[in-house]
């Protein structure tokens, strides 16, 4: 169970938190908060004071519903034993403890850690042992994204996924070499130009016999867009190019430790894309795993290109769900910017099922359509396909179209094009990696394979 939960204490000091709508009743009840001039303003808390310390802390909602807004409580608080008070049912309960873990999460690898003891007593009901399974895999997700490339190339997330099959007793394979350029032709291209060798990383575990569900997760532990170099902005945060891979690890530790009833498969196609005299070039044409030929328009398109072997290996068992979760295109940010991550299927069941698991979870996504008016844009003049489509438009459609194409006996497919960061903070959302659709895709598998 997470460290800063414990099942009950004697005088936990209350939590409560005020909508704004709330602010002048609460300033009644409590002169204190008159006296401050609270207003509920989203984020502003008031320790109150009483005999001998803390008496209650009071934190302002505003306008907002955000369900993970009580995190602030673990960001400001001093050390101390804490318990809820009044809270809103929509951030109560195990929202709120929920938010609380989230909140203490720091990725202090590189410097000093700033030592706190900030204990909450789990709310009535709560399970914490659950909890803690779903902040836990997020805060692995963040923290294999927030490494420095120096310390996260293909090799570390090998390490971090054998580390992983190890603790929940799974099988793990990498392949890497001749073996790789003879079946994954596509990563081994992408990964060639580095000194660090590419791999695919494969993770598996639970019943033979379980429904089957294969999380693809883009590993590109560095992009600088390859011969097709990216400006200086553009680079600034490469590191998250991984963010998928991150993301169906997070999302796998949760599985795992749940014990849902599926056979999980993982795989990782893990590369540096770099630019050297090795590098794959503009105008080369490579043949995938699934035999289409592609014709390289772009060398910084290149996650749809380790993606597609990956997915056409994961497409070859026919497995029941198969989930891909990349930082694929800058389209998509476009789209639907960093807070909204698109996703993209046919199955109309899985959309809805996911919709609503991302509103419950405050886990936001939005569909985007797989239009298929747009498939002759990645036809390719020379090749079966382009990874540069021809329409300069819709790019994140263009994209999942030419990952579709890798994906035919799957009875269903889902894409997620996230961006795997947070750029304006939020309570329990630092600035820095963050494990987009990992909590909502573990509420659907909880759902469909729980128990």
């Amino acid at each position: 169970m997470h460290a800063s939960f414990v099942k009950n204490a004697r005088n936990a000091i209350p939590l409560h938190a005020v909508r704004a709508k709330d602010a002048k009743s609460w300033n009644q009840r409590i002169a204190f908060l008159k006296a401050s001039g609270f207003s509920a303003k989203e984020g502003e808390l008031r320790l109150v004071p009483g005999r001998g310390g803390i008496a209650s802390a009071v934190l302002g909602l505003g306008n907002a519903e955000d369900a993970l807004a009580l995190a602030a409580f673990a960001e400001q608080l001093p050390d101390g034993v804490y318990r809820l008070g009044e809270t809103p049912d929509y951030c109560g309960g195990a929202q709120a403890a929920l938010a609380w873990a989230l909140g203490l999460y720091a990725f202090d690898r590189y410097k000093k850690p700033k030592r706190r003891n900030l204990k909450l007593v789990l709310p009535d009901g709560v399970d914490g042992e659950e909890i803690s399974r779903v902040a836990h895999g997020v805060m692995l997700a963040r923290d294999l994204i927030n490494t420095p490339p120096n310390d996260m190339g293909p090799a570390e997330l090998a390490d971090a996924a054998r580390r992983l099959a190890r603790e929940y007793g799974a099988k793990f394979r990498s392949v890497s070499g001749v073996a790789l350029i003879r079946d994954y032709p596509l990563i081994a291209a992408v990964g060639q130009g580095s000194a660090r060798a590419p791999q695919l990383i494969e993770l598996v575990w639970g019943d033979p016999k379980a429904p089957k569900v294969t999380l693809v997760g883009k590993g590109v532990c560095c992009d600088t867009g390859g011969y097709n170099l990216k400006p200086t902005s553009g680079m600034a945060t490469m590191k998250k190019d991984m963010g998928g891979a991150a993301v169906v690890l997070g999302l796998a530790q949760m599985v795992m430790g749940a014990k849902l009833n599926l056979r999980l498969r993982v795989l990782i196609p893990a590369v540096e894309n770099s630019v050297s005299g090795n590098a794959y070039r503009p105008s080369d044409i490579f043949r995938s795993r699934k035999g289409l030929t592609v014709e390289i328009g772009n060398t910084d398109a290149e996650g749809r290109l380790v993606l597609a072997d990956a997915l056409a290996d994961a497409d070859d068992e026919a497995p029941d769900l198969l989930i891909d979760c990349a930082t694929l295109t800058g389209a998509a940010r476009m789209a639907t910017g960093m807070d909204l991550p698109p996703f993209f299927t046919d199955d109309e069941t899985l959309a809805a099922d996911l919709a609503r698991h991302a509103a419950a979870t405050s886990d936001p996504m939005w569909r985007l359509p797989l239009w298929r008016g747009y498939e002759t844009a990645i036809n390719g003049a020379v090749a079966d396909l382009t990874n540069s489509p021809s329409y300069n438009l819709a790019g994140a459609i263009t994209a999942a179209l030419f990952l579709n194409r890798f994906v035919e006996r799957a009875k269903s497919w889902l894409h997620l094009d996230i961006p795997g960061w947070v750029d304006r903070p939020k309570p329990g959302r630092r600035v820095g990696g963050e494990a987009n659709a990992a909590r909502a895709l573990y509420a659907l598998l909880k759902e469909r394979y729980g128990r």
